[in-house]
């Protein structure tokens, strides 16, 4: 195949401590620019991570930059409209979750992409875990009979690192939802192969967030085969595990600290012959994201994530934050 080159649209922490490495795993993957609004920090950043080329606009790498893929990694904003001048420009886009801020923001990002015939994923990292990828076998197989229940608990401490938009921005995409229930919503879609159609849930804020960003939400998920799903999102617990649990007719399984960056996690499946650990053969999670991305450019199947489940896995994230608003059971809009 041939080498694939990417330019990286912000300068994040994501992309320096993921996805320039996950890239340069691939046999035919390339980093040869970056973008940053900070053009001091856009540089300083090309020249520890050994990128060739580093730009102040998306405008500019576009017109100057040879290059087949972009991975967008800026404020949540910012998404939109940078997905669009990439298709525009006849590039191919992984985009970082939530997609944008609003259903129709996001639809129309995959109708550009669709038009301008390149690839579009959302970089949903946990459904290439290999512990998820076992879940959803393990299901499907029947190993607990019919799924009746789930749980995912993600609450934990964000790092020092991560703190600043994501707590005091509601106009970037702050907020707990969209940074985590966000990824509760696409997992739990990926292993139970099912979509969400109803939530109720509530929130706190207040003991990281400022103003009316929520830093804690807690809540359920109908899904359209009967399956209800308990949820838990925090940035503030310094001492929680994460987790899921999928509860059917003839057994449970339980995966604990799964809901990582890293390959790590184990599962117990548990049925009336007693408890039985899952073997697992974990791999890197983002260079399977960027491996699949690259098959699907070269016409060789689908993104781990795409656009498309970007899309409904943001509707459940909307649909929790209106039901925290309201205190009301919401619909997810799809």
């Amino acid at each position: 195949m041939k080498t694939i080159r990417w330019a990286l649209i912000g300068a994040s922490h994501i992309a320096r401590q993921y996805m320039v490495e996950a890239i340069r795993e691939q046999d035919n993957g390339e980093v040869v620019a970056v973008v940053s609004a900070d053009n001091v920090r856009g540089r300083q950043f090309a020249d520890e991570l050994d990128i060739p080329e580093s730009y102040d606009s998306v405008d500019q790498m576009l017109k100057h930059s040879a290059i087949d893929a972009v991975y967008i990694s800026t404020t949540n904003e910012l998404h939109y409209g940078q997905t669009l001048k990439a298709a525009a420009a006849g590039k191919h886009v992984l985009c970082e979750k939530p997609l944008t801020l609003t259903l129709l923001q996001a639809t129309e990002m995959a109708a550009a992409c669709k038009l301008a015939r390149v690839v579009f994923g959302t970089n949903h990292h946990l459904r290439n875990a290999a512990t998820h990828r076992k879940l959803r076998a393990l299901i499907h197989e029947g190993a607990i009979g019919k799924p009746l229940f789930a749980r995912v608990f993600n609450a934990n401490y964000l790092p020092q690192v991560l703190q600043g938009w994501r707590l005091d921005r509601p106009e970037a995409g702050g907020g707990v939802i969209l940074d985590l229930t966000v990824h509760d919503a696409d997992t739990l879609r990926f292993i139970l192969n099912a979509e969400p159609v109803a939530t109720v849930a509530m929130s706190t804020m207040g003991t990281m967030t400022s103003g009316s960003l929520e830093d804690g939400v807690m809540g359920v998920l109908e899904f359209d085969n009967g399956v209800l799903a308990q949820f838990h999102d925090a940035f503030t617990t310094k001492f929680a595990e994460t987790g899921l649990e999928f509860h059917g007719t003839n057994g449970s399984l339980y995966a604990r600290n799964i809901m990582s960056q890293e390959p790590v996690g184990e599962i117990v499946l548990r049925t009336a012959s007693g408890d039985v650990s899952v073997p697992v053969e974990h791999e890197k999670l983002y260079a399977r994201s960027v491996k699949m991305f690259h098959l699907a450019i070269n016409g060789n199947g689908l993104p781990a994530a795409s656009g498309e489940d970007g899309i409904r896995s943001l509707a459940t994230a909307l649909a929790v934050q209106e039901s925290c608003k309201t205190g009301r059971r919401s619909i997810v809009r799809n």
